[in-house]
């Protein structure tokens, strides 16, 4: 997400994929597309350690969790990571994690499943005007942020 002229340097980043200076959110969200956990890095971060940061946050509070699906970029070590800090985190019957991947043969947009649950979500998270560009200076600010924007948006839902 791009950053404000008032963000400092040393809390942002520069994404070479997507070109964009900036934060990126990590965000962890069951099923259904409630959030548990989001972790704001900068955008130089790449995916893999920022979930790293987000899984060790919050994984030890859900205890239940047996899996956490990913996109391709989430591939590599981080697999190994979250087998072998499941124990350490209460997960007696293991954790597994399971990338998603978009089939060899689909050309253009193709729906995978699990991923789009979280993209959902952020398109929840960007009818929030408050969340579309991050102005704060602190990085916690911003997801303290995003937590309220969460909550107003499941009461809406609820009150249908």
């Amino acid at each position: 997400m791009k950053c404000a002229d008032t963000v400092g340097h040393a809390g942002s980043g520069y994404d070479a994929g997507k070109k964009i200076k900036g934060r990126k959110r990590h965000i962890l969200t069951d099923t259904q597309g409630l959030l548990p956990g989001v972790t704001v890095t900068p955008a130089s971060v790449q995916d893999r350690d920022g979930a790293r940061v987000v899984c060790s946050v919050f994984c030890h509070q859900w205890r239940r969790l047996e899996v956490i699906f990913a996109d391709g970029g989430y591939a590599g070590k981080l697999e190994g990571f979250i087998t072998r800090a499941a124990a350490g985190w209460g997960h007696a019957q293991g954790l597994r994690l399971e990338i998603v991947r978009r089939s060899e043969q689909a050309k253009g947009f193709v729906l995978l499943a699990k991923r789009w649950v979280v993209e959902r979500t952020f398109g929840w998270l960007m009818k929030c005007r408050r969340l579309n560009r991050d102005q704060e200076r602190n990085a916690r600010r911003h997801e303290s942020l995003i937590y309220p924007a969460m909550i107003s948006l499941n009461l809406r839902a609820l009150s249908k």
